[in-house]
């Protein structure tokens, strides 16, 4: 049994608290050109290979052409193609034998959506309308420049985000009338609850990137309530009265929204924090830091969890933070409060969507790619490389982090049960399985042995 540097490294921890693994891993594999599928006689994608097992294949990593050759079916190519497409989708070219039926898409990348562009930022969203499958929940991936700001603005949705690269400043009032700013880095979030109003700014050099997520499939981020927006669209006279100054002062304010723009640069919070006797600070936590909670470390990866329980604002959207190691594979499970909307940062997998009735499809996801799996509907996330790991986002419509793990429903039911179901007429099998697992141990991402042709290596 083979197991990677990375994996050992966490078993030798125990439980003991880790950071997440830094690792340079070697892009020179990247370099060979791509393979010949005719005259390689180890290429997975011929038609005398025979794989009975239906292994993982990394062809992007490979330099493989994916083919539709499976077990000596199937046939060439001759019409019009997308290579790189191909390889970045390998299984459904040549889908697994297990594969059955038909199922609604299940996978889209941020790389087909629609970029807005403005001053010093840009947007893109991923939303029932791109993906029909994302009924449960929308997102936006955004930049922002050194000091841009996304304009002071609420909308109908609840907004959760995380932090993929840079630094932010997010400003925000609730309900009693409480400010609340803060500054965050990679790896945290924010949760705003619907229609609270909040505002947010680059700050690093570089400015920043996040992924913002929405309690609704249907959400559009070209209908949000902007402030300027709003003013535009009020006769002078009321934004005289209402704020107790003359008309003619508003004559200054923006002809058109101003959605994304260059902004001044901030200064400390100390320095800018709205200050007077009527002033008061949120007792509302909006910002959490994910990254720096103690990780599940498992044989195979890290896990954190953010939900309600840790991060009480956060009714409606709760998350799981995976590093699924070289060749691990998060296991076989399903959630049966909401749908999963997967965002994959890093890395390369597959995953399987059992359906019930006869039915699974597989799909490949790379970096920028989004995810939906239907609530109760069996799956796993397998690690398509043995060099790089994979870094995904769970993402749920849901207060609460809940999922059924199917090593531990076979462990915890009685063995007879289970032989009965699965190894009737195979008592040795049956032995194998059961002792493989009994007195399960709570591992959501799982090392694998290396597995060959012919069972375990």
């Amino acid at each position: 049994m083979k197991f990677s540097s990375w994996s050992l490294s966490l078993l030798l921890a125990g439980t003991t608290t880790i950071a997440a693994p830094t690792i340079d891993w070697t892009t020179s594999h990247l370099q060979r050109p791509i393979e010949d599928n005719t005259k390689s006689g180890k290429n997975p994608y011929t038609p005398g290979n025979k794989d009975p097992f239906d292994h993982k294949v990394d062809s992007w990593a490979e330099k493989l052409q994916p083919l539709p050759w499976r077990n000596g079916q199937g046939a060439t190519m001759m019409g019009p193609r997308n290579k790189d497409r191909e390889r970045q989708n390998p299984d459904m070219l040549r889908p697994p034998s297990t594969d059955h039926g038909s199922l609604p898409n299940m996978r889209w990348s941020f790389a087909d959506s629609h970029i807005r562009i403005e001053e010093g930022g840009w947007t893109r969203q991923t939303t029932v309308r791109e993906l029909g499958s994302s009924v449960e929940i929308a997102g936006v991936n955004m930049r922002l420049d050194h000091g841009v700001i996304r304009e002071l603005h609420w909308h109908k949705q609840a907004e959760w985000a995380y932090v993929l690269e840079g630094s932010v400043r997010v400003t925000a009032l609730d309900t009693e009338g409480g400010q609340f700013i803060d500054d965050l880095q990679k790896g945290d979030l924010w949760y705003f609850p619907s229609g609270h109003p909040h505002s947010l700014q680059g700050l690093s050099p570089n400015g920043t990137e996040f992924l913002l997520v929405f309690d609704d499939g249907n959400f559009d981020e070209e209908s949000t309530f902007l402030l300027t927006d709003w003013l535009i669209h009020t006769p002078k006279s009321v934004l005289a009265e209402n704020f107790r100054l003359a008309p003619e002062v508003f004559k200054a304010i923006p002809k058109s929204e101003k959605y994304i723009f260059q902004g001044s640069i901030p200064g400390s919070i100390e320095d800018e924090e709205p200050r007077g006797a009527n002033v008061k600070k949120s007792r509302l936590q909006f910002t959490h830091k994910m990254l720096d909670q103690e990780p599940l470390n498992t044989t195979g990866g890290l896990v954190r969890i953010t939900d309600s329980t840790n991060f009480p604002i956060s009714k409606t959207i709760a998350a799981a933070h995976l590093d699924i190691g070289p060749g691990s594979m998060r296991e076989m499970h399903w959630h049966p409060n909401a749908d999963e909307w997967s965002f994959f940062i890093s890395g390369r997998a597959r995953v399987t969507v059992f359906a019930a009735d006869g039915t699974a499809r597989t799909f490949d996801f790379v970096a920028g790619d989004v995810g939906v799996i239907p609530r109760n509907m069996g799956h796993f996330i397998e690690n398509l490389s043995d060099d790089e790991p994979v870094e995904v986002l769970e993402i749920f419509k849901a207060d609460k982090f809940q999922d059924f793990s199917l090593f531990q429903w076979m462990g915890e039911t009685p063995r007879r049960m289970v032989a009965d179901h699965i190894f009737a007429d195979d008592p040795v099998a049956a032995k194998k399985f059961l002792d493989a697992v009994d007195n399960p141990v709570e591992d959501p991402i799982r090392s694998v042995p290396h597995v060959g042709k012919t069972g375990m290596d």
